[in-house]
């Protein structure tokens, strides 16, 4: 600011100051959300084991879905926050349409947010990243975007998973399916099966 004019100063100093006072303000927020998460969702904790999820979208996730237990299977929650991408049957082919964007688009945007972090240059390792990066390099022109989608609706199935089984599970990707409203417990699929289900999601994104 030294080095400005006083003309510029001036008005870039109550400019400034807001920003700061901003600053402040979520950092203080921040703090508030980790206290809440803390004191009332324990379970947030658990779904930040997942690479890339960090308070606020694992406490959006607890306070969106409520219930872990009203989904059949874990998958069925990536329809529910509408990360699935329609079909539309044109006679031997079944050309992949757009995602539905049902449910809560706060969440949806968070979840897509997360996705954008982990396929990015600060991106964590994990199975989850190497798979999305490959799914965009070989996804052509709009590769990146169905990436970006694909990783964000496995992020809701990881979380889902985490949050009804208590344990930690490898971010390896599972094959999109019909959604299916259920209120019966999640099982969770071994791992043998993981190197199928990431051919099949990924065959759907060629």
């Amino acid at each position: 600011m030294q080095e400005l004019s006083p003309e510029l100063q001036a008005a870039l100093g109550p400019l400034l100051g807001a920003i700061e006072s901003l600053s402040e303000r979520i950092v203080e927020y921040n703090e508030r959300i980790e206290q809440i998460a803390k004191q009332s969702y324990p379970e947030v904790g658990r779904l930040k084991q997942v690479k890339g999820v960090g308070t606020l979208i694992a406490l959006t996730y607890v306070l969106t879905l409520e219930d872990a237990h009203r989904f059949g299977k874990s998958r069925d929650v990536g329809c529910y926050v509408g990360l699935q991408p329609g079909r539309r049957n044109s006679g031997q082919s079944e050309p992949q349409l757009h995602i539905s964007k049902e449910g809560d688009r706060y969440l949806r945007a968070l979840l897509v947010q997360g996705a954008h972090h982990i396929l990015g240059p600060f991106g964590a390792d994990s199975d989850l990243r190497r798979w999305g990066l490959k799914l965009a390099e070989r996804g052509g022109k709009n590769g990146k975007k169905r990436a970006v989608i694909a990783v964000a609706r496995k992020l809701a199935v990881l979380l889902h998973r985490l949050w009804v089984s208590g344990e930690a599970i490898r971010t390896t990707a599972e094959p999109a399916t019909r959604c299916v409203a259920s209120r019966s417990v999640v099982s969770i699929q071994g791992l043998e099966n993981a190197r199928q289900e990431a051919q099949s999601l990924s065959a759907e994104f060629r």
